[in-house]
């Protein structure tokens, strides 16, 4: 229970921010939000506030803001459709019945002959008595159908009809607040937890270890690694886990005395990953300082940011293979043993997978952020946005790729996993 928790809150957060990014810039733009979800399939709660329904789904693997002109979603009214209206009190059209069931005493019926609910706004046929009428309809008139409403979306309003850079921008912002939520997280283990000092401390060594062999004791202070200036555990770290199998020459102070000591990391496997290990085990040492704890916020998270990018060059250049990565079910086993550390490493955690989220959002890849962007970048080029059923295609096959890729990797969990 406690690992459903911890993977539910922390995913959830990451993914509610992710969205709350799209979602203020898109209304900041002035584009319709029809729906604010987080989760996917089946709906569990819901509530309309404004034009947009705010919903949680049942599969919480994701969520996602559904803006107006991104979709087909517009309902066109061909000639011959025969529909009701219900007018306001300025005589526009404020409610389109589809259904010709839904019959009320002040409603009025025509069959159409021509109508644009996009750019002019209004409805033209023939009424019961085979007059020809037209009807100005509102901006925020409601299309009803077989008891489902959907609000129209004037042109104005779409995500397509927004300057280049409101749209670059409305995208950008979900991997952008999953940056900034890392951010807060790593300000906020700063001020609450402290900010470790610089020392890289080594708290023991293990029986078998390089370390050990090598001469390195608990209470050693790590200074260098080949001649060069270590500033933190986790640059130290960083350096012994990239070279597995590599002679390295280690530089610690003891008690002010500085020794160097020669030592070759030990490959060890890690969930498909060689990584180097030396035998050692860290022991942080913190400092509070509200001031020093923001500046340690923005490290951390460009620390992980350039980790993360280098971790994907080397899966790229084929330094570690396919099988090394993590999906849905290795993060659910992962954040549950992290949870069993505390919330403070619960909060690391989820500031690592923030910044990856963003990451691997800002792939230029179809279906992703980071493939819209790719899109509008040629539309800056061209000067005329592509085709958007080709670009729609594009996206089509992106995300059957994708999830494709998420099996394989899902599958690869429950293998390490469970077998």
């Amino acid at each position: 229970m406690q690992t459903i928790i911890a993977f539910v809150v922390v995913f959830g957060t990451l993914v509610f921010f992710h969205e709350l990014g799209h979602f203020l810039f898109a209304k900041r733009s002035g584009i319709m939000v029809r729906e604010f979800a987080i989760g996917f399939g089946p709906k569990l709660l819901g509530i309309t506030k404004g034009d947009t329904l705010y919903t949680v789904r049942l599969l919480p693997l994701g969520g996602y803001v559904r803006m107006a002109g991104e979709d087909f979603d517009l309902v066109e009214l061909q000639p011959g459709h025969r529909i009701g209206l219900i007018l306001g009190r300025d005589g526009k059209a404020e409610r389109i019945v589809l259904n010709q069931n839904d019959r009320t005493p002040d409603m009025l019926y025509l069959e159409v002959e021509r109508a644009d609910l996009e750019k002019e706004l209004f409805i033209e046929g023939y009424d019961e008595e085979e007059r020809k009428v037209r009807y100005p309809v509102s901006r925020k008139a409601v299309i009803s159908e077989k008891g489902q409403e959907t609000l129209i979306a004037p042109y104005d309003r779409t995500f397509e009809a927004k300057p280049l850079g409101a749209r670059v921008l409305t995208i950008f912002a979900g991997p952008l607040f999953n940056f900034i939520l890392a951010f807060v997280i790593f300000t906020l283990l700063g001020l609450f937890q402290g900010i470790p000092t610089n020392e890289a401390l080594i708290k023991d060594v293990t029986d078998d270890g390089p370390a050990v062999t090598a001469g390195i004791e608990p209470g050693d202070v790590i200074e260098s690694v080949d001649g060069k200036t270590i500033g933190s555990w986790n640059a130290f770290a960083a350096i012994i886990q990239d070279r597995p199998g590599e002679k390295l020459d280690v530089g610690v102070n003891r008690d002010g005395e500085h020794l160097k000591f020669p030592l070759t990391a030990e490959a060890v496997d890690v969930e498909g990953q060689t990584i180097g290990q030396i035998g050692v085990i860290h022991e942080p040492v913190y400092e509070k300082d509200p001031l020093k704890a923001v500046v340690y916020g923005g490290e951390q998270t460009w620390f992980w940011f350039k980790r993360i990018f280098e971790l994907l060059g080397m899966l790229v250049t084929g330094k570690f293979s396919i099988d090394a990565l993590s999906g849905p079910v290795g993060i659910y086993q992962a954040t549950g043993q992290v949870a069993q550390y505390g919330i403070f490493n619960l909060m690391s955690w989820g500031a690592v997978l923030s910044i990856n989220l963003g990451i691997m959002n800002l792939l230029p890849l179809p279906a992703l952020d980071g493939g819209r962007l790719l899109f509008f970048g040629f539309e800056a080029v061209r000067g005329r946005p592509i085709d958007k059923r080709k670009e729609g295609m594009v996206h089509l096959v992106g995300i059957m790729l994708l999830m494709l890729l998420m099996i394989v990797v899902t599958w690869n969990d429950i293998q390490r996993f469970f077998f």
